[in-house]
């Protein structure tokens, strides 16, 4: 012992004895740079690890008027079903696609993201496993992930129990931003598969899975996988497909389909005295929804109001412009097809319509969605 050193009390009270690991978090850290300096472009100033992610906004020089757009979001319940499999490595492409789709809606390019992760035990190779699929979702948005921050919260979480959350800035210019006031009536909606259940409804889905009486690892005839398989196939990524349609200027506006389903989504890019006639006959729905629906006796009305029903994006176009986008699409390997069309409110009937006529949404005074037919076999 040297003269300046004490004795171990050992019945000192410590960060690591109240149950927070900062050496844990730095070996997640080590685990995790790579992939995420894989998704730093030349606009990134600094590396990773600083207390500020960084980047050089000499672009907005070239602006006219540049307007920043930014967004915040999570993943809700579906993180449940990835720690019941314990299988970490896609719910991070889940986060960037909620949070980075919606800045594309507006035509606005993100510039950058940061992530957050509150957990109860920091498990460096899942905290690592986390973020490398958040930089693989950046990477497929084509968004520097820049910083971002794992906490540990012993007595709040469970030690196997964890949240993600993330957001994003992105840049459009104010001359180019897409939304309700491009959009004519003649346009024609055009529908984005969806890649499954993205992330939205999870908890109604569990019910089903609940009520279902079948363990995640179970293999469904329906899905040709596992049921918990078939629910964790991460979110698309539309930016880049979205940002190729304003390029070409083939596109008014977008609409991701996240919480509230299709139809109050759409609404939300309409402007008033203006509604688009959906027909459902033109896709099926794919068969985790079908099994959903049936595996739980869910109402259509609630199921379209809660899930995406196989549609993640939709795009309303100019008529002259919607075979142009749909070759755009299809050459960026994303199936998409034409679902309905945008007409005067004063041409529909919407006697009898119910619950499939939606007229705005989420605080958007807007325009309205007739949903039509059923869905094809």
């Amino acid at each position: 012992m040297t003269e300046n050193s004490t004795p171990q009390d050992t019945n000192a009270i410590t960060y690591a004895g109240a149950g927070v690991d900062v050496e844990a978090g730095d070996r997640a850290v080590e685990l995790m740079k790579s992939a995420v300096k894989a998704t730093h472009n030349a606009s990134v100033f600094g590396g990773v690890g600083g207390f500020a992610g960084m980047i050089d906004a000499s672009e907005l020089l070239s602006y006219t008027r540049p307007l920043l757009a930014t967004s915040t979001d999570g993943v809700g319940t579906k993180v449940a079903i990835a720690q019941a499999l314990d299988k970490h490595d896609t719910i991070g492409q889940d986060l960037v696609g909620m949070v980075v789709d919606d800045i594309a809606v507006v035509g606005a390019k993100p510039l950058f993201m940061t992530d957050y992760i509150a957990c109860g035990k920091v498990i460096p190779e899942r905290i690592a496993d986390i973020v490398r699929g958040i930089a693989e979702g950046c990477r497929l948005a084509e968004t520097p992930l820049v910083g971002g921050e794992t906490a540990e919260h012993p007595g709040l979480l469970g030690v196997d129990e964890y949240d993600v959350a993330g957001a994003a800035t992105g840049i459009v210019e104010a001359s180019r931003v897409l939304g309700p006031e491009k959009v004519a009536a003649g346009d024609v909606v055009i529908g984005m598969a969806s890649s499954g259940l993205h992330s939205n409804g999870y908890s109604l889905v569990r019910r089903v899975v609940q009520h279902s009486g079948l363990a995640l690892t179970d293999r469904v005839d329906e899905f040709s996988s596992t049921l918990g398989e078939e629910l964790l196939i991460p979110t698309r990524i539309y930016t880049a497909d979205c940002l190729a349609l304003a390029e070409a200027d083939a596109v008014h506006s977008l609409s991701h389909v996240t919480g509230g389903g299709l139809a109050a989504n759409l609404a939300r890019v309409l402007p008033q005295g203006l509604t688009a006639v959906v027909d459902r006959s033109t896709w099926s729905l794919p068969p985790v929804f079908a099994w959903v629906q049936a595996t739980g006796n869910v109402p259509l009305a609630d199921l379209e109001r809660t899930l995406n029903l196989g549609v993640g994006m939709v795009a309303v176009v100019p008529a002259a412009s919607a075979e142009t986008a749909l070759s755009l699409l299809a050459d960026r390997g994303v199936p998409a097809w034409r679902m309905g069309e945008v007409v005067s409110s004063d041409a529909v009937d919407v006697s009898g319509a119910g619950l499939d006529y939606v007229q705005g949404a989420k605080g958007v005074d807007g325009g309205a969605v007739l949903m039509q037919g059923a869905y094809a076999a």
